[in-house]
C-alpha cells in the first residue's frame, strides 16, 4: 500500500526538495544515533546477555574464553525487529572483541568457535553491516538514559556493554554519543543547505550554513571532555587493544578464522571514529576533497556504516554542488559563511589530532618507561597506527590539511 500512497507525488519529485532525515532512518532528535537502544534481548539469549553483562570481570580474570566455549548455538530467528538485531550485533562483537583479544596481542585467538561466529555473522548479513565491533555498535547503540526525562549529558548516561578500562572506558564511550548528539543540528542543517540550494534560496541556505558553523563548534567542543573523563595511560594500555581489527593490524597478520563460516580466515578492520557518518556527510556536502590514500580509507570505512547511513552520504556526493552554487551566485555573504563552515571542520580536525597525539603518540614512550605498573603491556602492534589500521596522524594531519584547502577565494 506504500507504494499507492507514494505515487502521485513521484510527478513533481522534480521541483519538490526531496532530502528528508527519515528517508534515511536518521533521527531528528538522536541523528545518526540509535534512538533509545533496548538493553534487553528476548529470553532466548539469555546465554549471549549474561555473558556480555559480565564482559570486564570474565576479561579481566581470563575466564571468557572458557564461558564462550561453552554457550549453546543460538540462532537469530527470535530477533525481531531492528533494535533487538542491533543489540544482537553489538553484544555479539563485543563478545568477539574479548574472546580474541582476552590475553593481550602477544596471544590473539585466531580461530572465532561457531556458537560465536555464526550468529555475529547471521545478524550482521541481516543488518548489512560486517562481522565484527563497529562505531556503529560502541557507539550509536550502546547508551542509555538514567532518566529518560533529562538531557543527554555524562551524569544521565550509561553505556550498556563495556569491556575491561573503568570509568575511562565509559567515559570514551558516552563523550562520543555527546558528539554525536552535537551534530544533530548540524546534520538538520545539511539537509536544509541541499534543499536550499535546490529551490534555490539564498537566504534558507546562509541560515543552514551558519547553523552547520555552529555545530561544528560544538563538536569540537563536546570532544574536549575527553580529557576530563579519559585517562591516556589507560586508554593506551587497556581500552585499545579492544578495539583493534584483524586488517592491516601487524598482531594478526593472518585475519581471524570465523568458524563454520569460511575456510579462510577473513579481514576486518577494527572500530574507528572514521566509521561515523557525521564528517563524512560535511565533507561530501562542502566539497572537500580527500589525498587518493585518505579517500580510499574513507571510502572503506563506509562499508562499516549502518547501509541507510552509507546511503545518505550518496545522496549528499549526488546533490548538486554547494561549492559551484556559492561561486556562481556571486553572493559575498555565503561565500563567508561557507568558508566559516571549512575553518570549523579543519580546526575540528586539528583538535582532533591534538587529541590523538595526547592520548596515542604521546602515551607510547610513557608506557614504554614503565617498569613497575598495575597497567598491562601496552599493545606494540599499533604504536603509530589508529584502531582502524591507518598510520593514524599522518592520515589525520592530511585530511586536516585539505580541509583548509576547500577554502573558497573572492573571484574578480
Amino acid at each position: 500500500t506504500s507504494n499507492k500512497i507514494m505515487e502521485p507525488q513521484s510527478q513533481n519529485l522534480k521541483t519538490a526538495p526531496s532530502l528528508t532525515l527519515g528517508r534515511f532512518h536518521i533521527s531528528e532528535d538522536y541523528g545518526f544515533l540509535l534512538p533509545n537502544p533496548l538493553k534487553e534481548l528476548p529470553d532466548h539469549y539469555r546465554p549471549w546477555m549474561e555473558i556480555a553483562n559480565r564482559l570486564p570481570h570474565l576479561i579481566g580474570s581470563h575466564q571468557l574464553r572458557a564461558q564462550v566455549n561453552e554457550m549453546p548455538l543460538l540462532n537469530c530467528q527470535f530477533l525481531t525487529g531492528y533494535r533487538e538485531q542491533r543489540l544482537a550485533h553489538l553484544v555479539l562483537s563485543f563478545i568477539t572483541m574479548g574472546y580474541v583479544w582476552q590475553d593481550g596481542e602477544a596471544q590473539p585467538k585466531e580461530v572465532l568457535p561457531r556458537t560465536l561466529a555464526l550468529p555475529l555473522v547471521e545478524v550482521s548479513r541481516n543488518l548489512g553491516l560486517p562481522p565484527i565491533l563497529l562505531h556503529s555498535d560502541v557507539v550509536l547503540a550502546n547508551w542509555a538514559t538514567r532518566n529518560p526525562g533529562r538531557p543527554l549529558e555524562i551524569r544521565n548516561l550509561d553505556p550498556i556493554v563495556l569491556f575491561p578500562g573503568g570509568e575511562s572506558l565509559r567515559g570514551f564511550i558516552l563523550v562520543t554519543v555527546l558528539v554525536e548528539k552535537a551534530a544533530v543540528p548540524g546534520i538538520k542543517a545539511l539537509v536544509q543547505a541541499v534543499n536550499a540550494v535546490l529551490l534555490p534560496s539564498p537566504d534558507s541556505l546562509l541560515q543552514a550554513l551558519q547553523q552547520l558553523r555552529l555545530s561544528i563548534q560544538d563538536i569540537t567542543r563536546s570532544l574536549g571532555q575527553m580529557h576530563d573523563y579519559v585517562d591516556p595511560d589507560i586508554f593506551y594500555a587497556v581500552i585499545r587493544i579492544f578495539f583493534s581489527g584483524w586488517k592491516d593490524n601487524p598482531a594478526m597478520p593472518a585475519g581471524l578464522l570465523y568458524e563454520g563460516v569460511s575456510k579462510e580466515p577473513l579481514h576486518y578492520s577494527g572500530a574507528s571514529a572514521a566509521q561515523s557518518t557525521v564528517l563524512h556527510a560535511f565533507d561530501e556536502f562542502l566539497g572537500v576533497r580527500h589525498s587518493k590514500e585518505s579517500t580510499d580509507f574513507l571510502h572503506r570505512m563506509r562499508d562499516y556504516m549502518p547501509p541507510s547511513h552509507r546511503a545518505f552520504i550518496e545522496e549528499i556526493h549526488s546533490a548538486p554542488s554547494l561549492r559551484d552554487h556559492i561561486l556562481s551566485s556571486g553572493n559575498s555573504q555565503l561565500l563567508t559563511a561557507y568558508n566559516q563552515c571549512v575553518e570549523a571542520l579543519a580546526a575540528l580536525r586539528s583538535y582532533h589530532l591534538a587529541m590523538v597525539t595526547k592520548y596515542l603518540i604521546t602515551a607510547a614512550p610513557k608506557a614504554k618507561g614503565r617498569k613497575t605498573s598495575h597497567l598491562p603491556e601496552p599493545p606494540q602492534a599499533l604504536e603509530e597506527r589508529g584502531t582502524g589500521g591507518t598510520a593514524v596522524v599522518r592520515f589525520l594531519k592530511s585530511v586536516r590539511d585539505k580541509t583548509i584547502e576547500a577554502i573558497l577565494h573572492q573571484s574578480g
